[in-house]
């Protein structure tokens, strides 16, 4: 594959890519690690929430989730736009929309207007994973581009773990309202990335109606595995919305093959493998980034303490991509990405006799070993999809891939929450340790056509 930045004016000669991979890779995934920190230290201020507008944790709890649905099923939307117009108007404008929500969710002044601006900050920061990648998959190739994946992925991940102690200390400090602010910081990266930002795309017209459909099906999906702790009304709508989306999007794309799901994507076997497989690992992660808070929280912890008990695992995500990098050169990116769902698999099940014993020791080596397996199975994927397709459809197969990947991390998140109620945490945790293992199943076709 050739990268653009061969051959484009505005981007420096391949041969210089090196002198800003660091950089660039560093930057975006702050702007990652913010986008997520929307969901990880949000979920510090639930207790003083939900009580200070007048709802139950349990109603307060969908602030979380409504975030994730919107960061899950705009994704594809932003990496469809971005092979249109290039990268630089959907990303301002997402960041705009984060912002904008952040802002108001910290001014609301009822729960419904929180929901909304909640909505709208999703929405938002679902530019950042898909562009992101995109950015230095067009940019990089061969080793650089490795190395620049990892340090994405374990950037956004360190400051994701920090989430629930950067949003305990300030909440201390400040209230839940500041703690709700802090994705706004996302905007001060734009002008350190600014010539980064290609403005470059086909010049096609956007296939809104399949956006629109498309963007429909994916929430009925992602509502649909939150429905054990939503309840009937939400599965009713999700299942309605998947029930009815699936044939309109099949119909869409038989009319429009070359539309906002281009066929030569759906069709490509392994970017369906690969993210299906990768989807596994993220949810092991939201799993743990919920799971370790409330069983100490529930053993008595305060929130700084939990968040300081993230901290080795945001120190393991800033080391992972000095490994990343050379793994998928030496093993394939494929097969880097088996072995992250091996090792999200194990860290469940460390997990699982750390919440059965109420061991905050245990519950950090599980939570720093689906840190690893996060780091290294995000930009192994990225970089699968990434040589899979044409540079003019990559942005979709990334924002496609990355949908899927977002959509894992629901099903992590409606597990701990749907199952840990009736069952028990270790038991939510020991279920969620055969996703990664099924996941290596669906990937196998493809290991065995990885040419490393």
């Amino acid at each position: 594959m050739t990268s653009p930045a061969e051959t484009r004016p505005d981007i420096p000669a391949a041969a210089d890519a090196p002198d800003d991979s660091r950089r660039i890779s560093m930057l975006l995934g702050l702007l990652f690690g913010l986008a997520g920190m929307g969901s990880s230290s949000a979920a510090v201020t639930l207790p003083l929430l939900g009580p200070d507008l007048g709802v139950s944790a349990g109603i307060a709890a969908w602030t979380i989730s409504l975030y994730v649905l919107m960061l899950a099923v705009t994704t594809a939307l932003y990496g469809r736009i971005s092979d249109l117009v290039g990268v630089r108007a959907p990303l301002l404008a997402g960041l705009v929309l984060m912002s904008v929500g952040a802002l108001v969710a910290a001014l609301a002044p009822t729960f419904g207007v929180l929901l909304g601006a909640r909505v709208l900050q999703g929405a938002g920061a679902a530019a950042v994973p898909t562009l992101g990648v995109a950015i230095l998959s067009a940019r990089y190739t061969g080793e650089v581009r490795g190395v620049a994946f990892g340090r994405l992925a374990g950037v956004a991940a360190a400051v994701s773990c920090l989430g629930p102690l950067i949003g305990g200390l300030v909440e201390a400090s400040f209230g839940w309202r500041a703690v709700m602010a802090l994705p706004i910081l996302g905007a001060l990266v734009i002008p350190f990335l600014w010539r980064a930002l290609s403005t470059d795309g086909t010049g096609a017209r956007l296939d809104i109606v399949g956006a629109v459909l498309v963007a429909l099906t994916a929430a009925g999906i992602v509502l649909l595995v939150q429905s054990p702790s939503g309840g009937l009304v939400v599965a009713a709508v999700g299942a309605t919305l998947l029930v009815l989306g699936v044939p309109a999007v099949r119909a869409t794309v038989r009319r429009r093959p070359d539309g906002f799901l281009p066929v030569e994507v759906i069709r490509n076997a392994t970017v369906v493998r690969s993210a299906v497989a990768a989807s596994a690992v993220p949810a092991s992660w939201f799993a743990m980034l919920i799971a370790l808070p409330a069983v100490l929280l529930s053993d008595g912890w305060e929130a700084w303490q939990v968040g300081l008990a993230m901290v080795p695992s945001a120190v393991v995500a800033l080391a992972v991509p000095q490994l990343t990098g050379p793994l998928l050169n030496r093993v394939g990116s494929a097969r880097a990405l088996a072995i992250a769902g091996v090792v999200a698999s194990v860290a469940l099940v460390v997990a699982t006799v750390g919440a059965w014993a109420t061991s905050a020791p245990v519950l950090v080596v599980g939570i720093v070993l689906v840190t690893f397996a996060f780091g290294l199975g995000q930009p192994a994927l990225s970089a699968v999809v990434g040589d899979a397709v044409q540079p003019e459809v990559r942005g979709v197969a990334l924002g496609v891939s990355t949908l899927l990947f977002l959509i894992g991390g629901s099903i992590g998140s409606a597990v701990v929450a749907g199952i840990s109620g009736p069952l028990g945490m270790p038991a939510a945790l020991l279920v969620l340790a055969v996703l990664p293992l099924l996941g290596l199943v669906v990937l196998r076709p493809t290991l065995r056509r990885d040419p490393s």
